[in-house]
């Protein structure tokens, strides 16, 4: 996937019980996939902004587009490509260190920036956010040190002005 097929939907919907299932329910009846998708209240009082990241060209965005404008519940369809965007993603890693590498492992996350939330006898949380490539190689490199458990939230992102 090269940046110039990454697009971000930005949904205002309502937030009401089944919004996500009818949208969700949208991209499986066209055979689109999502990439990720995330979901929040926002600056509008009973509304939610959910953001969709999917791969496609300029005509399958427009029908994507299109598509999700016919939803009752979904009030507002902003579309905007990577190039033109702030993304981030946040993700949670259960680490088991061994005792002898922790020091190395500590050096590694301060480097980053990335805080250790919860430690354990035999084990370590940490907070990692960054675009989404960023996490990957960033899992890449801590992987020596006994990854347990990783949950991420998929990317949200905002449109650059």
């Amino acid at each position: 996937m090269t940046d110039s097929d990454k697009n971000y939907l930005s949904l205002l919907v309502s937030d009401t019980p089944g919004v996500l299932q009818r949208v969700s329910g949208l991209f499986s009846r066209r055979s689109y996939n999502i990439d990720s998708v995330t979901v929040g209240g926002c600056e509008k009082t009973s509304f939610s902004r959910a953001i969709v990241a999917v791969q496609g060209d300029e005509q399958r965005m427009a029908q994507i587009g299109s598509q999700l404008n016919k939803l009752i519940d979904v009030v507002e369809v902003n579309r905007f490509g990577a190039a033109s965007a702030i993304a981030r993603e946040l993700m949670l890693v259960r680490l088991s260190p061994p005792a002898e590498k922790r020091a190395e492992l500590q050096s590694l996350l301060d480097l980053f920036r990335f805080p250790i939330i919860e430690t354990a006898v035999d084990s370590l949380i940490v907070q990692v956010t960054g675009d989404k490539e960023k996490n990957d190689a960033f899992l890449a490199m801590i992987a020596r040190y006994g990854i347990m458990e990783i949950v991420r939230t998929g990317e949200t992102a905002l449109a650059r002005h």
